[in-house]
């Protein structure tokens, strides 16, 4: 028994944060969420006006059968903090603890580690929402995100041809120098993206910017954008269109792709197909032969932060990496 914790840093985390393996931990976890294996209370917030920012705590414990593990990722948001500290908006610290006993196992950075399991949840829902013979993957924004959409869906799907659209020329440039050579990747507007066979939607808009003309008629949608009350991705004739699968029904009503029509009233609890931890089991159909357009609204959980954290401890113990510290002076 460890009473070490392990300090990872982002570039350690990015290291071993292997795509297809937290693909499968994080499917591990959508499962045991949906078996009633999961713990995982709703994101609390500590409001700080005077600073024009917040914190944001989200825990959990997750038992996948094979391994289990409790954590907590703390999370800022400080809009000001590019202009007036040089520092990023958003950070983000993950803690990731031995259930059994409380000692601290690992301390990770939690923004690296949210990239990855972001990702991964697309990935999953892409696995049980696409068709099978999906090859192309459109990419509406050419941020960080767009990276980890990439390499985590290309772990469930045969993806050759990756068409991206931004209005950022230097980023959608920067993204098609990293692909060239590994994948047919080309730039185009968002119509040119999103008529891909499966298509990820990462940026901040309020409002929609994909319409339900532009769409292929099976094809399926991540809405990976929207993250706060207000912020609106794909219209609601698309939405009303497609068969909807959700990751968490609190959150995603409160602040995810669907938030805005849902408290208009333009979508009901009626409209959202499942959960996906319960098409995951089995408790609720995936794509069949008669499926049109499927969307995927993901506003991330704490269990999937464990699960990427879970892959990233392991293989760095494996690979004797990090800093190993007695926090507590137990060892």
């Amino acid at each position: 028994m460890t009473r070490n914790t392990l300090l990872l840093d982002r570039s350690t985390v990015e290291a071993y944060a292997e795509p297809a393996a937290v693909v499968d931990a994080v499917e591990q976890a959508f499962a045991a969420a949906a078996d009633g294996d999961a713990i995982q209370p709703a994101k609390s917030y500590v409001e700080l006006p005077q600073y024009n920012g917040d914190f944001r705590s989200m825990p959990a414990y997750l038992d996948a059968g094979e391994w289990d593990a409790a954590g907590v990722k703390w999370v800022n948001v400080h809009p000001d903090n590019p202009a007036d500290h040089d520092l990023p908006t958003v950070m983000g610290t993950m803690l990731y603890a031995d259930p059994e006993t409380g000692v601290p196992l690992a301390i990770l950075d939690g923004t690296a580690l949210t990239m990855a399991r972001t990702g991964a949840a697309a990935a999953v829902a892409t696995k049980y929402l696409a068709r099978e013979d999906a090859s192309s993957l459109g990419l509406v924004g050419a941020g960080a995100q767009s990276y980890s959409q990439l390499e985590a869906i290309a772990t469930v799907r045969a993806i050759d041809e990756v068409v991206v659209a931004d209005q950022d020329d230097e980023r959608v440039a920067a993204f098609l120098e990293r692909y060239d050579g590994r994948f047919d990747v080309r730039e185009g507007d968002v119509a040119d993206a999103v008529a891909s066979d499966v298509v990820s939607t990462v940026t901040p808009v309020r409002e929609p910017i994909v319409d339900r003309a532009a769409v292929g008629e099976h094809t399926h949608v991540n809405a990976i954008g929207a993250d706060a009350p207000g912020k609106h991705e794909l219209a609601d004739d698309l939405l009303t269109a497609a068969t909807i699968v959700i990751d968490d029904h609190e959150q995603c009503t409160h602040s995810g792709e669907i938030n805005v029509p849902y408290a208009e009233g333009v979508l009901t609890d009626a409209d959202i197909h499942a959960e996906l931890g319960d098409v995951v089991v089995g408790d609720a159909p995936g794509r069949t032969d008669e499926t049109g357009i499927t969307v995927f609204d993901s506003t991330g959980l704490a269990i999937q932060d464990l699960a990427a954290a879970h892959v990233v401890y392991e293989h760095a113990l494996e690979g004797e990496e990090g800093r190993d510290v007695d926090l507590y002076g137990l060892a």
